[in-house]
């Protein structure tokens, strides 16, 4: 059975005194429909402030006033829609374009769940050349589409997917689908990890499988991470990480299996900070991406690794 790295966390780098928004990259976030726009949102909120120099989230044009009104620093890129507000097909046209000029993407967040999603997200996978994080109805869109098909969707050592990184955050259910069989308990981890670790492995993609104690790997390096409490499990918590990863990646400074690993440490930490502040009960994503910055500063501090070490 591997064990998890006892590598220590990486640590943010030193903001270049010359730098600008293209030093530190750019993020492309796709999700929304009519009646969750909030999550791809939150999305977009955490990427900046994980440090990204510019965040752009593609969103289906009948929400992008919603969108744009809940933070001014992310720009928004009017997509083409259903009568129901998700994405049409033709909105892949549009994601392409701006995948050329970003550095890293997420895919899912409030998304929704349609014939054309289904068709769109394998689609676009196969056409993008950028490390892209992939959540929530992104990855049940990626399990429709393999219930149709004979190939699974992702990347494989032997096929001719596109993707340069492909990262997979599904909570326990989400991987229940994917793998199409019960996913191990917390109770069982041996068992857990060993299923995270061959289904990365055998898909060439990074998973980070959500849960109590939150497992990354590449089915090759592992790690356990320990920071985030109860209170954490709450609507739009999961789309705060996947922005955060995003916005990680995005600045090219670590190894992408490096970068996930402190981003999920961070979103953790956060939500501990906010936890301190609020009372468990009382944790929400908004309030976990309130605490972001307290968290990047006391890791700062400290340099200490919450991961679990065996």
């Amino acid at each position: 059975m591997q064990t998890p790295t006892d590598n220590p966390l990486c640590t943010p780098p030193r903001r270049c005194r010359f730098g600008h928004k293209g030093t530190f990259g750019t993020v492309l976030g796709i999700g929304g429909s009519r009646g969750m726009a909030g999550a791809v949102a939150l999305a977009g909120r955490a990427a900046l402030l994980s440090g990204a120099g510019l965040t752009r989230l593609a969103v289906p044009d009948p929400i992008l006033e919603t969108v744009a009104g809940y933070s001014p620093e992310y720009t928004t890129i009017p997509c083409p829609a259903d009568n129901a507000g998700r994405f049409a097909l033709d909105a892949i046209k549009t994601f392409v374009s701006y995948a050329e000029n970003c550095t890293a993407l997420f895919l899912g967040p409030g998304l929704g769940r349609s014939d054309e999603l289904d068709q769109l997200v394998p689609q676009f996978l196969r056409n993008v050349s950028k490390p892209i994080v992939v959540d929530a109805d992104g990855i049940n869109a990626l399990v429709a589409s393999h219930r149709h098909c004979a190939a699974f969707p992702l990347k494989n050592k032997h096929d001719g997917f596109c993707g340069e990184q492909v990262i997979l955050t599904p909570h326990a259910g989400e991987f229940t689908r994917l793998r199409g069989e019960p996913t191990p308990s917390e109770e069982k981890m041996d068992a857990r990890i060993a299923s995270a670790l061959e289904f990365a492995r055998q898909h060439g993609i990074l998973l980070v499988l959500k849960g109590h104690r939150t497992i990354i790997t590449d089915g090759e390096n592992l790690a356990l991470n320990t920071t985030g409490n109860p209170g954490m499990a709450t609507g739009g918590s999961g789309d705060v990480l996947t922005g955060m990863i995003g916005g990680l990646i995005a600045q090219n400074y670590t190894l992408p299996f490096e970068a996930i690993r402190f981003a999920v440490h961070l979103h953790g930490l956060a939500g501990d900070i906010a936890a301190e502040r609020l009372g468990e009960q009382s944790v929400t994503a908004t309030a976990i991406l309130d605490a972001i910055p307290a968290a990047f500063a006391l890791q700062s501090h400290s340099g200490a690794s919450e991961f679990q070490h065996i």
